[in-house]
This record gives C-alpha cells, structure tokens and sequence, in this order.
C-alpha cells in the first residue's frame, strides 16, 4: 500500500490559519490603539497652541483693552466670553470651544483673563486652562 506522509492534512492547515489570524488581529489592534493615542496627544498640542494664540490676543490689548471695565468704588464681576476656533488636525478640521474670563485682582491695579480650550474626541471631553495677568504701570 502506498503512504504519502509529506505535507500538511487540513487540520493541521486550518489550525496555522487561525493561529496566524489571531496574531495578525493583535496588530491590528495595536495599531489602532497606537493611532488613537497619537491622535489625543496631537488634539491636545493643537489645544495648548490655541489657547497659548487667544492669550497672546487677549494680552495684546493692553491693561485698558482686557474686558471687565474697571469702574471705580463698583465691585467687577468675572466677563465671560464663549467662541470656537476651528483648527486642521491631519486631513480634517477640529472645532476647540473657548471661554475667557476676565476679573480684576487686588484692588483694580492687575486684571487676570483665564482661557478655557474644550473639545471631545471619542465621546469625551477634555480641557485645557490657561491663564495670564496684566498689570496698570504708573507713569
């Protein structure tokens, strides 16, 4: 009777496949989660460069130009101001939502304006607070 031992039965074929399958759906996985992680960081980069942008605006004005107006002998409560700003993250566009607040420190000699970068990447928000003060000089 003739035998031919030489190769692979099915089984054992079939078995190297889901084997094979199982690793290369590993990678894969690793892949997606490493493309997501990078994803968040590079959101949250472009996070700090606008908000790091808005408050280079917003000191810019000026002591007198930095919303609350000052009005003497009458306490200032904080200006809240809300806009978005939208910025390309790889082949698309992100929309940050941004809140400033503007409040007067120490008897109305410094201003504080505090900016606040929202956005929601996978059904999550996240924030970033940035925060600046702008002294009156005598002159």
């Amino acid at each position: 009777m003739f035998r031919n031992d030489v190769g692979f039965t099915l089984i054992e074929f079939l078995v190297s496949i889901v084997i094979l399958m199982v690793g290369l759906l590993g990678l894969l996985q690793a892949v997606n989660v490493s493309y997501s992680h990078s994803l968040q960081n590079q959101l949250r980069n472009e996070a700090v460069i606008v908000a790091d942008d808005e408050m280079a605006k917003e000191l810019a004005k000026g002591f007198e130009g930095v919303a609350p107006v000052i009005v003497p002998g009458v306490p200032t409560p904080p200006v809240l101001r809300n806009y978005t700003v939208s910025r390309k993250i790889l082949s698309g566009f992100k929309l940050y939502s941004v809140s400033r607040t503007g409040s007067v420190l120490d008897t109305q000699n410094t201003k504080q304006v505090t900016l606040e970068v929202r956005w929601n990447y996978k059904g999550v928000r996240y924030t970033h607070n940035a925060s600046g003060a702008l002294s009156k000089t005598n002159q």
